[in-house]
């Protein structure tokens, strides 16, 4: 391979990857709720509290409450700010509350978690 074609390959590959790490916040409006870009409804927890910056859903609760993750570089992007989880890794937050997705939601509009044990919210932004 000649330097030129290396050269461009590695800027190719480089503005691919700047590109993909500023990625935009994965949440839509759907239905007067917030959804992902896949239309999975997403929750929030009132154990969790706004300007925290952390996440109190780890562990088992994780695995039943899916976080909504962000790239390590991520940006906040208007109500949509980002905490940092006790494993270093960043989430999506609405407001400043964590965001996350229910592992019983099986389809687009399933909001089964809502109001689960009176603690877990549909957002309604």
């Amino acid at each position: 391979m000649n330097k030129h074609l290396v050269s461009t390959l590695v800027l190719a590959i480089a503005a691919a990857s700047a590109g993909f790490a500023q990625a935009a916040a994965p949440v839509k409006t759907a239905g007067g709720m917030l959804v992902n870009t896949s239309g999975m409804t997403l929750y929030t927890f009132d154990n969790d509290t706004a300007g925290s910056g952390k996440s109190a859903c780890n562990g088992p609760c994780a695995g039943l409450w899916p976080p909504v993750m962000a790239e390590a570089d991520a940006k906040p992007e208007g109500d949509m700010t980002l905490v940092t989880r006790d494993d270093g890794t960043k989430q999506w937050a609405y407001k400043g509350k964590p965001v996350y997705l229910y592992k019983s939601d099986m389809k687009a509009g399933d909001m089964t978690g809502d109001n689960f044990k009176n603690v877990w919210h549909v957002i309604k932004p």
